[in-house]
């Protein structure tokens, strides 16, 4: 497997394009010909795929003023090479093909009009990553050029230690070009930016222990990274008192960058509704699971390494077997094995000390959260069983596949539920609930914080007070949520809305089918279509397909946050 920087997102064609066929150069604007085909299209995507790839100079990509302007410029012209390819006479599969490209311009044009992270989010120029996201691609805005140290093998080959030298050893130019390029003044994204680059820090010095001697370019050049890196958050804190102005990007903007980008058919209006009504629900359904189980024994906490080990390892056997045995979906060899391997490792705490939210659940039921973390079943998927589509085969851009990818684990947490998954352990139905409550107490202050009604501190409270059992203590966990919410407008509220949505398809797919739905066939073909957006995943099995797609060339809002 390759090393380089752009790992999620490469790619071949050769097995599906015999002749590349458009030799239009980059910023051509004569339409396609007549007759324009899929294989066009799919020689356009590996076109602007280099085209969205900054220029590297001198092995750092240049996100300066002059840069960017040119890019945005010549966008215009690659999205209308796109708009002649007229899809309408091809299949339903090779439209929504069209359409996740289209989407990938219009987040690389909100990008240039809207979001600008190489201009107003500090975070943006992280380049380490010591381990891989639970979704296909870095959740939020994330520089070209990034490092996945988790990609790599330990001890380092030769050749693995001179590819980090050259990449580490970009870092500190690129912090000094970054300094020229972050002339917004987004106070909170500000503020918030102090800490990535501290967790870079730590992340250099285990590195540096980590290979220490293996290569002595190689410990000088995360030596110098790490001081480039340290310098750079002073400079930060520096100059944090001067930044006064919002981060959101308002709701309008919000609601275009959903239907638009996306690809989410609700407004910020819509969601601010759909967070609250399932806020209730998920505290109302609580209270009733409590008082049913009110004369049952309070789940007790994992308090060994041993236990651990021995109830996480069940929790995926189990787990495996429901999804077997109660038919949900098919189930194949690889899938238990890369659950697995992310069941993770005991944590002491004091009695009475709380963990990570997350973990005051899996240490009462890890059962509970296996179910989300079908996550890495579907990664997994994504590697042995790719799908035919070399579009859909790789990461969409701008994380237009979160409402779609955490829809699903949250929306199988529930599922899994009322499918009867608990039905043996009533009180970890509780937790399901308690899950649910949290991230639309969350969502909803991301939604705040994007109409610039909340600061980030007002989300913070906003998230704890809601969350039950006051199992979210610690704000530095929630400002690193909202921060990530603020930096990728949709994320937040991505786990509710795009189980909502998997939760209408299904309402819908029973009643077109009638007596021949089943779960398994319903998730079969949902799976089937990829990971990406719910509506375009509805187009191909219902044949409907939603006005947000049949009005895509709806009026672009301008005004900037």
């Amino acid at each position: 497997m390759p090393h380089s920087a752009e790992l999620s997102h490469l790619f071949s064609l050769t097995f599906i394009v015999a002749v590349v066929v458009a030799s239009v150069s980059c910023g051509t604007s004569a339409p396609a010909a007549q007759g324009s085909s899929y294989t066009d299209l799919v020689a356009l995507f590996e076109e602007w795929r280099e085209f969205e790839r900054p220029e590297f100079v001198d092995g750092v990509p240049d996100y300066s003023a002059t840069a960017m302007t040119r890019q945005h410029a010549e966008l215009a012209d690659w999205q209308n090479r796109l708009k002649a390819l007229n899809p309408e006479s091809w299949s339903v599969a090779e439209q929504v093909d069209w359409h996740l490209v289209r989407a990938e311009m219009n987040g690389l044009d909100f990008d240039h009009r809207v979001r600008r992270p190489w201009a107003r989010d500090p975070a943006f120029y992280v380049m380490i990553f010591p381990a891989e996201s639970d979704v296909p691609a870095h959740e939020g805005a994330t520089i070209h050029g990034w490092i996945d140290l988790w990609t790599y093998e330990y001890p380092l080959s030769a050749a693995d230690a001179n590819e980090l030298v050259r990449r580490i050893g970009a870092i500190p130019e690129l912090l000094e070009r970054a300094k020229n390029n972050l002339t917004g003044n987004a106070r909170d994204l500000w503020l918030a930016g102090f800490r990535p680059f501290e967790e870079q820090s730590a992340d250099l010095e285990t590195l540096g222990e980590r290979v220490a001697g293996t290569n002595a370019g190689l410990d000088a050049a995360i030596v110098a990274a790490r001081e480039a890196n340290d310098a750079f958050l002073d400079w930060l804190r520096r100059e944090a008192p001067s930044k006064t102005g919002p981060s959101g990007v308002g709701k309008e903007n919000y609601t275009w960058y959903m239907q638009n980008v996306h690809l989410v058919p609700y407004s910020w209006d819509e969601q601010v509704t759909l967070m609250r009504r399932e806020l209730a629900r998920a505290h109302t359904s609580l209270r009733l699971e409590e008082n049913r189980n009110r004369d049952l024994p309070e789940l007790e906490r994992i308090d060994s390494p041993e236990e651990y080990d021995a109830r996480l390892n069940a929790a995926v056997s189990e787990f495996m077997r429901f999804l077997e045995e109660e038919e949900i979906h098919a189930v194949q060899d690889w899938m238990d094995p890369a659950l697995r391997a992310v069941s993770g490792r005991y944590t002491p705490a004091e009695p009475g000390e709380l963990r990570h939210f997350f973990n005051e659940v899996n240490y009462r039921d890890p059962l509970v959260l296996r179910t989300h973390m079908h996550h890495w079943i579907e990664l997994a998927w994504m590697r042995e069983d790719p799908h035919s589509s070399p579009i859909r085969r790789v990461p969409s851009l701008y994380n237009i596949f979160d409402a779609r990818s955490e829809g699903l684990a949250t929306g199988v947490e529930e599922m899994m539920m009322h499918a009867g998954l608990y039905d043996e352990a009533p009180r970890s139905r509780e937790l399901v609930w308690i899950m649910l409550a949290q991230r639309a107490a969350r969502a909803l202050s991301g939604l705040y914080l994007h109409a610039n009604e909340f600061s980030m501190e007002e989300a913070v409270d906003h998230a704890t007070t809601w969350t039950p059992r006051s199992w979210l203590p610690d704000g530095n966990l929630v400002r690193f949520e909202q921060h990530l919410y603020l930096r990728q407008p949709g994320y937040g509220t991505s786990y509710v809305t795009g189980k909502i949505q998997i939760e209408e398809l299904i309402a819908e797919e029973a009643l077109r089918r009638g007596d021949d739905f089943t779960l398994k066939g319903f998730f079969d073909d949902f799976f089937d279509a990829g990971v990406i957006p719910t509506v375009l995943i509805r187009w191909e099995m219902t044949g409907s397909r939603d006005e947000i797609l049949t009005n895509a060339a709806a009026v672009r809002i301008s005004n900037e946050p």
